[in-house]
């Protein structure tokens, strides 16, 4: 067996992930939860990883790093790898990703999501826990753009994960690591290559944020996104990354760039037939500017409560509307509710 069948036995399952661990049965996401597979022999788990090891990402295993690297199985369907040692041994995480690239009506996102991916220029960030849907919702945004555009899209991703077919748009998508070095260089260096949009798969460091915020204060829409939940949190998370000296000139950059901000967490449906985002939404208005200026961030969230007008939803509210229309059980979205008194508020219990 290898790793290649393992990956197709879990996708007729309609797994998420697979997971692979020395000496233990291979584990399967399914609808947020864990499903074990049947037992492998003992060592087989790391030979099929080692096996399916392109030879840059050995290397950097044998020099004591983890690796994340992409695959495509022989029905041309793409897996996001990470692979990283525990006890001394092997292990791999695989993300199984969709087949095809998803649009913005096939995820029925809110109107604001569009809206944003129609901006010219600025900084749209998508934010949320790892597994809830941040790649899926950028890549919605990114073939928006793609059928509705007419210009350069630059990619840098940690591995490239949806691979786009250019409609109307130039498309380069480029892997840090095979590719480029790091995710600022190549932001840099972008700037040089004539790009409309530009996608940067994860804002770590400062260096990193510096180079985003440059970018969209010269004129070009830039996507990218954080571990963070909520709109308060993803501001303080990218201002309180920065040098202490320079943390207020960061504000004033954030503020007269953003333009959105997203925050999603997936749960399963109700009648387990899949799952679905919940999402918070901060439209970058005048007000919501200023309380970032002013570093008040902390009233982002009673700004959202009252900016329905404007395309604004806290997640508590669509939570609370996923319950009242059947779609989610109340227990599963009291479970990723930011504040429960507010999410009971609006159940009215």
């Amino acid at each position: 067996m290898t790793l290649e069948d393992l990956i197709v036995a879990a996708r007729s399952h309609s797994a998420s992930d697979l997971h692979l661990t020395h000496d233990q049965p291979p584990a399967m996401r399914h609808l947020g939860q864990l499903v074990y597979g049947s037992p492998l022999a003992s060592g087989e788990a790391e030979r099929m990883i080692l096996d399916a090891l392109p030879p840059l990402m050995r290397q950097r295993i044998d020099a004591g790093d983890d690796a994340d690297f992409s695959m495509q199985t022989p029905d041309g369907l793409r897996q996001r790898v990470n692979v990283f040692r525990q006890q001394g041994h092997l292990c791999a995480s695989i993300r199984l990703l969709r087949p095809e690239v998803p649009t913005l009506e096939d995820l029925d996102l809110p109107p604001a999501v569009r809206m944003f991916a129609n901006q010219p220029r600025g900084l749209v960030l998508v934010t949320g826990p790892t597994g809830s849907g941040k790649s899926t919702t950028l890549a919605a945004m990114i073939q928006h753009i793609n059928a509705t555009r007419r210009c350069h899209i630059v990619t840098i991703e940690d591995p490239v994960e949806y691979m786009y077919t250019p409609k109307g748009c130039v498309i380069h998508q480029r892997e840090v690591g095979s590719d480029t070095k790091n995710f600022a260089s190549a932001l840099r260096s972008s700037l040089r290559e004539d790009p409309d949009v530009i996608l940067v798969g994860e804002m770590r460091d400062f260096e990193t944020i510096s180079a985003a915020l440059t970018a969209a204060e010269t004129g070009h829409l830039v996507f990218s996104t954080l571990h963070t939940i909520g709109a308060a949190n993803t501001v303080d998370r990218i201002i309180n990354a920065c040098p202490g000296e320079i943390q207020q000139e960061v504000r004033t950059q954030l503020s007269g760039v953003l333009k959105g901000c997203i925050t999603q967490e997936l749960l399963p449906l109700a009648d387990g037939s899949g799952r679905t985002a919940a999402l918070e939404i901060l439209v970058a208005t005048d007000a919501a500017l200023n309380l970032i200026r002013e570093a008040k961030a902390y009233q982002l969230p009673s700004l959202m409560q009252t900016g329905a007008k404007d395309g604004m939803q806290t997640l508590n509210l669509h939570l609370a509307r996923l319950v009242q229309a059947g779609r989610v059980d109340y227990a599963a979205a009291l479970e990723r509710a930011s504040d429960p008194d507010e999410f009971h508020g609006y159940l009215n219990l």
